[in-house]
């Protein structure tokens, strides 16, 4: 499949022009097809033989060409030509927040800036601070939000994770259909970011499974190979991971599951209670002396040490294990247990699928609700909905809603303006479901005041501490006050599935339990196909010890309609 790579060029197309300070039409033209490929699950090549290119929003007759163009030659002259004009490493440094295209721009015309090295230069040496727009403040923010940026991309995001290793599944699947494979590690304990990616297979066909695997046409390097291991590197956007893959026997393979995908903590500990038991735990599985007395299944592992089979994303060593013993683990959330998706955003405002396409993907989904969430006025650089676009999009909900026999809530994502509310009253009134949201920030400002201030008419807090795993710190807020008023008033915490997000995380998950706080796990969706991002905020959520009653989304329509029906806007006027 193209699309990956070339939503990749699409965006750097994009970066460009705005780094050159195009017009904006062209360059949200660009993001937006860089988006649309990015989250498509189709082949792009399938779409483009069958002469579909059209029917995807987004992509008009001139993107259209130039996608054909890609896939017939390998070649896109308009990103050649793009990429001639501004070097490559200045467009990656845009990927950085709080360094903008201007700020760039005015670097490399006065200050000859064209790499990440060059800019540290001139900031270390002062000749940065010294240009128009500048000074030492705004330096010192750039300087740490390079730190956070180049911290966030040693690892790669569970979503690249779990979309390269669906891939490569697939096909070793496709080759071995009764063999079992199983991704281990970070990404099994569905951790936000991974690095290596283990997986393992049960098979005596260790040689033709590595064989398999070492000539996949996505490995863009062999680091090396044996008869029962091997490790490749598959590249991701503009990154590479590297791939291990183990061949056990199946008398083993329980053991070595539960032993890759750790975490070593977690290990540590269980082979502790091994030692005391006079047992030995490996990955190779458990033994008594010499002899292997149990290891082809993880639940035989941890029934041999007396412990129930302990869920893999939980395996953090901070509680489990004595929580298993005393026989009270928590009996976690279940991907099943969803039962709708509360923050979808359509294309009225910076979504690329219409309410139609997200309804049916709902319904493929088994779910009996949905919320239409898109972004308020004052959001603007989001396509935020002025009061007559508003009102139009909750016409539509209505009908779509009666069409298609999915209850579709009317939603908002609304900007957080201390002592301002952006829609009349009987508007805001009218609709179903208010998420606030934080998009901008102030240096040092603490928000929390601002927000609590809100929770006699909102439902829902969204991603609350803002923070993005590729570099972008958390906003000041005081989230156990946060908690504790959020209990109190009957307002959700919002666990986010877009992977770059994942807020709240497992720890404040797990915090936020402690209060009483209720929870919407959301999967953020900008297309209909990303509605499948809700896994990963629920296996943030697992990670959080959340249970299936500490969240809204599990419950029936008959009941979170119950529910709004208690969680009236009694102090709307009062705000």
């Amino acid at each position: 499949m193209k699309n990956r790579e070339l939503a990749s060029m699409f965006q750097r197309i994009a970066d460009s022009l705005e780094f050159k300070g195009d017009i904006r039409f062209k360059i949200n033209a660009y993001k937006k097809v860089a988006r649309v490929l990015f989250d498509m699950t189709e082949d792009i090549g399938t779409v483009c033989k069958e002469g579909r290119l059209r029917d995807i929003p987004g992509i008009g007759e001139a993107i259209a060409k130039k996608i054909d163009e890609y896939l017939k030659t390998g070649r896109m002259k308009k990103y050649e030509e793009v990429m001639e004009e501004v070097p490559e490493e200045l467009l990656m440094l845009m990927e950085v927040s709080s360094i903008g295209p201007k700020t760039l721009r005015l670097a490399y015309n006065k200050l000859d800036v064209k790499n990440k090295r060059d800019l540290l230069r001139v900031m270390d040496n002062g000749s940065l601070a010294g240009l128009a727009g500048m000074g030492e403040k705004k330096i010192e923010k750039m300087k740490k939000a390079i730190q956070a940026y180049e911290k966030g991309h040693e690892r790669i995001s569970i979503g690249d994770a779990v979309t390269i290793v669906d891939e490569v599944l697939s096909y070793l699947k496709k080759r071995f259909p009764k063999i079992r494979f199983t991704p281990c590690g970070s990404l099994r304990r569905m951790k936000e970011t991974v690095g290596d990616i283990d997986i393992t297979a049960g098979s005596s066909r260790n040689k033709e499974i590595i064989n398999v695997f070492k000539s996949m046409p996505s490995v863009s390097e062999l680091i090396g190979a044996g008869d029962t291991k091997a490790s490749v590197m598959i590249p991701i956007g503009r990154h590479s991971v590297q791939i291990d893959l183990r061949v056990v026997p199946e008398d083993s393979y329980g053991a070595c599951i539960q032993y890759f995908t750790g975490s070593k903590p977690h290990n540590v500990h269980l082979r502790t209670l091994a030692v005391k038991k006079g047992l030995k735990l490996s990955e190779y599985g458990v033994y008594r002396d010499e002899k292997r007395i149990a290891g082809r299944t993880e639940e035989d592992v941890y029934r041999i040490l007396d412990l129930p089979w302990i869920p893999p994303e939980i395996r953090e060593d901070t509680g489990e294990i004595d929580a298993a013993i005393k026989g009270v683990l928590p009996k976690l959330i279940e991907y099943s247990d969803i039962k709708g998706d509360l923050h979808i955003h359509s294309n009225y405002s910076d979504g690329t699928s219409t309410i139609l396409e997200i309804a049916k993907k709902a319904k493929e989904l088994d779910y009996e609700y949905i919320c239409i969430t898109d972004h308020s006025e004052r959001a603007k650089y989001a396509g935020g909905l002025s009061l007559t676009k508003l009102k139009e999009r909750n016409e539509l909900c209505k009908q779509i809603e009666q069409e298609q026999g999915i209850r579709i809530f009317r939603g908002i994502e609304l900007e957080l303006v201390p002592g301002h509310i952006e829609y009349p009253e009987e508007l805001i009134r009218e609709l179903d479901i208010i998420t606030l949201a934080i998009h901008h920030r102030k240096e040092g400002y603490d928000f929390t005041r601002d927000v609590i201030s809100t929770f006699s008419f909102i439902h829902v807090f969204a991603h609350p501490t803002g923070r993005l795993l590729s570099g972008r710190s958390e906003y000041k807020i005081d989230l156990k006050t946060i908690f504790q008023e959020a209990a109190k008033n009957n307002v959700l915490m919002e666990i986010n599935g877009y992977p770059d997000r994942l807020d709240l995380s497992d720890v404040n998950v797990r915090e936020a339990k402690k209060y009483g706080t209720k929870f919407s796990i959301c999967s953020d969706a900008h297309s209909r196909d990303k509605l499948n991002q809700m896994k990963f905020g629920v296996g943030t959520a697992r990670r959080g010890w959340a249970e299936k009653e500490d969240v809204i989304n599990t419950f029936s329509l008959n009941k979170v309609e119950n529910w709004l029906e208690n969680k009236k806007f009694y102090k709307l006027k009062d705000h």
